[in-house]
């Protein structure tokens, strides 16, 4: 055992009243029990017990004491149960339903960090529509979905939640990256990169810029996030997207994420979810918690 037997005997003296009693349910003699809290009372200079005629009673210190020893009781039998579950983790499968601007950094560093520790469970990453990665999860194909702005669905359970404002996304020498509180009119004179009317983010900058009282017509419009990050990196263009649609690129110095302070973005919710009523398997929920671990990374 991780723990010293004297927090098993206190814990049985406790439940029977006696030492006797205890010495009889753990097969122990009584007078090596008495030994080992008597040795403890005197370790933390307080009883434990009050000796009556009929039995043992706790005294304050030895409550604190029982509640403290349950609890580490309790706990290491959880660490015993997760342990013996790492046995399952020699092979399996966890699916991941995502974006492409998600499936170029944040997804498979979690899931690299992942593999590097437990090398027999395959992960296999999906680049999906969001009606897509919806179904994904409730039909069970995928066993987590990753996602900006997911509809809400009573089929679907939300392990993360995240508000992650789009920012203007710049290359490093961008005139830009000078500005000390920037907004929308200081990206107005430059290249607009805009994610065109097939995605929802093309609807918040558009109706962000609108409501700074700004009218602009984008220089470039796409689909898909990769070009985005292209066309910024390239030139004086600017690019609105998220701090995790370009964490790679943030990490690599290729371009930089600046804040918009006027806040008239509208919300870019980032969730992960798995479908509802469903108990995580082990692969599966360490999975997820590496991601949690990756979105905390890259939020700070």
């Amino acid at each position: 055992m991780l723990h010293s037997r004297v927090l098993r005997y206190v814990d049985e003296v406790a439940r029977c009243g006696s030492i006797r009693g205890a010495g009889e349910r753990l097969n122990i003699a009584s007078s090596a029990i008495n030994k080992h809290v008597l040795q403890l009372e005197e370790a933390i200079g307080e009883p434990l017990f009050e000796r009556l005629p009929r039995g043992l009673r706790l005294t304050p210190a030895g409550e604190i004491l029982l509640a403290h020893i349950r609890r580490t009781m309790k706990e290491y039998s959880q660490v015993e149960a997760e342990i013996r579950d790492l046995k399952t983790l020699q092979g399996g499968e966890v699916i991941i339903a995502t974006m492409n601007g998600l499936a170029g950094g944040i997804v498979p560093k979690a899931a690299a960090n992942f593999c590097a520790r437990h090398p027999h469970i395959k992960i296999s990453i999906r680049v999906m529509f969001i009606r897509d990665i919806l179904q994904s999860v409730m039909d069970g194909e995928a066993d987590l979905g990753l996602a900006f702005n997911l509809p809400p669905s009573p089929q679907l359970e939300e392990l993360a939640r995240l508000d992650t404002r789009l920012g203007a996304v710049v290359s490093p020498d961008h005139p830009l990256t000078g500005t000390g509180s920037l907004s929308l009119a200081h990206c107005q004179p430059y290249p607009l990169i805009f994610a065109d009317r097939s995605m929802l983010i093309h609807g918040i900058v558009a109706d962000a810029f609108a409501s700074a009282g700004l009218d602009v017509e984008p220089t470039f419009l796409t689909n898909s996030i990769e070009t985005m990050k292209c066309l910024a990196a390239s030139g004086d263009g600017v690019a609105f997207l998220s701090r995790f649609d370009m964490a790679e690129e943030h990490r690599n110095g290729v371009l930089r994420y600046l804040r918009i302070g006027d806040r008239t973005m509208g919300k870019n919710i980032l969730s992960l979810v798995q479908r509802g009523k469903r108990s995580l398997g082990l692969a599966t929920s360490m999975v997820a918690e590496e991601i949690m671990r990756e979105l905390r990374s890259t939020a700070d």
